[in-house]
């Protein structure tokens, strides 16, 4: 069961970066519950991440696998990341962008986490189960 930080809790960026890379062929089901986590910000900024794939973890996809909706404010925002229909994907990192407007300091300052974890298969079927019965 992989329960991984692809960014590591409240670490802090002023500038566009990479986490580090997590290898995913352990994991029994290749859908994740990814929590984006936002402790500390300044007012007038956004963070945008997007999360990529790589084979041999070391050449990454060219476009991302997912990006979250951008943020500008702190709290929790979860979302899948499903890599069913990536099967070559062995590795997944994560990339954050960072904007600042307005008056003050023009460099942006958040203070974030992104955690990865794998959703048990029996999870997912009983979801499944329940989305079939409601259509």
């Amino acid at each position: 069961m992989i329960d991984a930080f692809l960014v590591a809790e409240k670490t802090v960026v002023s500038a566009k970066g990479d986490g580090p890379s997590v290898d995913v062929t352990g994991a029994a089901n290749r859908v994740f519950l990814m929590t984006l986590d936002i402790t500390q910000i300044i007012e007038q900024e956004s963070l945008e991440v997007s999360i990529y794939g790589s084979a041999d973890g070391a050449t990454w996809s060219a476009k991302p696998i997912v990006t979250l909706p951008q943020k500008f404010y702190r709290g929790e925002s979860p979302l899948l990341l499903d890599l069913v229909a990536h099967p070559d994907v062995k590795f997944v990192r994560a990339h954050w962008e960072v904007a600042r407007w307005g008056r003050g300091t023009e460099t942006p300052m958040f203070e974030f986490g992104l955690r990865l974890k794998e959703i048990p298969p029996e999870v997912l079927r009983e979801a499944t189960a329940e989305t079939k019965a409601l259509a």
